[in-house]
């Protein structure tokens, strides 16, 4: 009986895996939303974002998680943003240091601005993790539009990134 149920577990945990490494999220098509979140962490996330702000895809953009050493003029020399769309239309959000402290920042810019519809921006594989803690921390009524980052993952990325996700649905689940 015990190895029964034990032999079920795997096979849930090795399809879950199959499914989470095989299946990463898509790019997004150039759908327009109120606002951008960029999660920062991997390349290409904030540059994805500045050209889709670029291209009038949407109003303004949070780029949550930057460093509280980073001045705005850095981040637009950087990025070659220009002095007004920098002070239009881009927020550097300075709370967040990992996915969870992600959602509520962008949960409160949310709220305070107003939005219904927002694009996350993150990496493929981090994604699933990332768009679950926003719609945990957000209105329901508020659209999310996933658009991920393509990488390249290891096998030792999805390995951890697919347990991190997992035990975050359980704890959700358990109310935590």
């Amino acid at each position: 009986m015990i190895r029964r149920f034990l032999s079920i577990i795997l096979l849930i945990w090795a399809f879950g895996f199959a499914w989470f490494a095989l299946l990463l999220p898509q790019p997004h098509d150039d759908e327009k939303t109120d606002a951008i979140v960029v999660l920062t962490g991997s390349a290409g996330r904030i540059e994805r974002g500045l050209a889709l702000l670029r291209r009038d895809q949407s109003r303004h953009l949070l780029v949550s998680g930057v460093d509280r050493d980073v001045r705005r003029g850095e981040f637009a020399a950087l990025y070659r943003v220009s002095p007004p769309l920098m002070s239009c239309c881009i927020t550097l959000g300075r709370e967040a240091i990992d996915t969870r402290s992600n959602a509520i920042e962008t949960a409160r810019w949310l709220r305070r601005n107003r939005y219904a519809s927002v694009r996350i921006i993150t990496t493929d594989w981090h994604m699933r993790r990332a768009q679950y803690e926003l719609s945990r921390q957000i209105d329901p009524s508020v659209r999310i539009v996933p658009d991920a980052v393509r990488s390249h993952p290891s096998l030792t990325v999805l390995f951890r990134e697919y347990h991190k996700f997992a035990l975050r649905r359980i704890a959700g689940l358990l109310g935590i």
